[in-house]
């Protein structure tokens, strides 16, 4: 499940496991200021008509127009308002025209900005590690490949049909790698994106996300690279963040979290497509990567769908 030719953008947003939690098609007129701050939640916007502001926490605020996209893979406080914000108050509470629509601004106003947004969650446990190789902000202008899925995805939330949390999930798959490698390379911070756009250091991530489960070490991926073993270590952590064989380690036991929250494998099992000849010397490293035995993560993982009426 985990091995075979997916490249490594594909490999990370499939392990995700992207599922909507909300979907709306905003108008707004006047002035107007939404804000969340308990939003633990991937966020996207993609404008279709006017401008406005994004703000996030800790970062300078961004000017969206039509054409634009932006996403956020961890978002927790953030602020939309119209390009002239109104006077600091109480945000006005948006107004729901109808199931999926919503209003902001004074009502007596005339639409000047729609856009669709939403919110999705990320159905994997391993989640944190995954949202750290990505950068913090994603601002995309004049996609229309990604401006053509908004209203897909929105349509599906909507209906009731079967099939719906399968399309929705690879909808939101294809959404989140057109938004990655849309991405300007730019200024781009250290992390997995960063990595990609040299071809260097793309190789050896090939290699890393091909098969988690062979044989690799810093010598193999210089190889890979083209370089030598001192210049690509410095380049990888530079570059990716993170050390090489530190990235293998994280990226071995994302996979096996996965796998230990379905439940599916033995530890033996899990141990040789993760890349560890023993279930002993897989426990070892869990432990010192995770601070728990395989067994106690994955007793704390069936409690949690227990206790949400999970099978």
């Amino acid at each position: 499940m985990f091995s075979g030719t997916e490249d490594p953008l594909s490999s990370v947003v499939t392990l995700l496991k992207p599922a909507i939690s909300i979907s709306k098609r905003v108008e707004a007129g006047g002035q107007w200021r939404v804000e969340r701050n308990d939003m633990a939640s991937p966020f996207y916007c993609a404008m279709v008509e006017g401008v406005c502001r994004v703000e996030v926490t800790g970062r300078k605020p961004v000017r969206l127009t039509a054409g634009d996209f932006v996403l956020i893979p961890d978002l927790y406080d953030f602020s939309m308002t119209s390009e002239v914000p109104p006077e600091p108050r109480e945000p006005g509470q948006p107004l729901e025209i109808e199931p999926g629509r919503v209003r902001l601004g004074p009502t007596d106003a005339p639409v000047e900005v729609r856009a669709l947004v939403g919110h999705c969650r990320f159905d994997t446990p391993a989640s944190g590690l995954l949202v750290s190789l990505l950068p913090e902000m994603i601002h995309v202008t004049g996609h229309d490949r990604l401006m053509a899925l908004l209203p897909v995805i929105h349509e599906e939330t909507r209906a009731d049909r079967s099939g719906r949390e399968l399309i929705l999930q690879r909808l939101l798959e294809v959404l989140l790698i057109e938004a990655l490698r849309s991405s300007p390379s730019v200024n781009m911070p250290p992390g997995l994106l960063r990595g990609l756009s040299d071809p260097q250091l793309a190789a050896a991530l090939q290699r890393i996300h091909a098969d988690a489960g062979v044989e690799i070490s810093v010598a193999g991926l210089a190889k890979d690279a083209g370089m030598s073993r001192s210049g690509f270590f410095e380049k990888f952590r530079k570059e990716i963040g993170r050390a090489p064989m530190e990235y293998v380690t994280d990226w071995r036991m994302a996979i096996a979290k996965t796998l230990l929250r379905q439940g599916k494998l033995t530890n033996t099992e899990i141990a040789l497509q993760v890349g560890y000849g023993s279930a002993s010397a897989f426990g070892m490293a869990f432990v010192r990567h995770e601070g728990l035995s395989p067994g106690a993560f994955a007793g704390k993982q069936r409690r949690k769908r227990g206790s949400k009426g999970v099978a």
